[in-house]
């Protein structure tokens, strides 16, 4: 059995975002967690409908606090993804249990998160004059990479 993964997401707000990233979890078998606040119920229609008919089959975990989230997944390494760091997704070695952390969409990763996993920051190359990539393409991406590195264990 190949080590976990996890998205987990820090207070998202984009209904139709979390959707989109909902399909990606079930689509790879990764589990998704969710750090309230949220911007919008679960029972939202836009998020359901981004999910399609996925949703019932995906593995969904909220939490409180970021705090509660890291203390229930102790070994877990956490990777944040911010467009404020210097290296690479690619960069990243992801062998054991590993947690993809992403930032809410209109500012990202709080600076204290960033601060607190400094060594654990990563980001997406693009051009200078882009703020950054839509949230749901960015998890995509990165999963892929994970799931890359890993051989695509238990997926077609």
């Amino acid at each position: 059995m190949s080590a976990p993964l996890h998205i987990v997401l820090v207070e998202p707000e984009i209904p139709a975002n979390t959707g989109n990233i909902a399909r990606t979890c079930v689509a790879t078998g990764t589990p998704l967690h969710m750090i309230r606040p949220l911007g919008f119920s679960l029972d939202d229609r836009y998020m359901k409908r981004a999910g399609l008919d996925y949703w019932d089959a995906l593995t969904v975990h909220v939490h409180d606090s970021f705090d509660d989230y890291a203390s229930e997944h102790p070994h877990m390494t956490m990777w944040m993804l911010t467009t404020k760091a210097h290296r690479l997704y690619t960069d990243g070695a992801y062998t054991g249990p590993t947690a993809l952390v992403f930032g809410k969409e209109t500012a990202g990763l709080p600076p204290a998160l960033l601060q607190a996993h400094a060594d654990r920051c990563m980001r997406l190359p693009m051009v200078s004059a882009m703020r950054s990539l839509n949230l749901a393409n960015a998890v995509a991406i990165v999963t892929y990479e994970v799931l890359r590195q890993r051989g695509f264990p238990g997926l077609a």
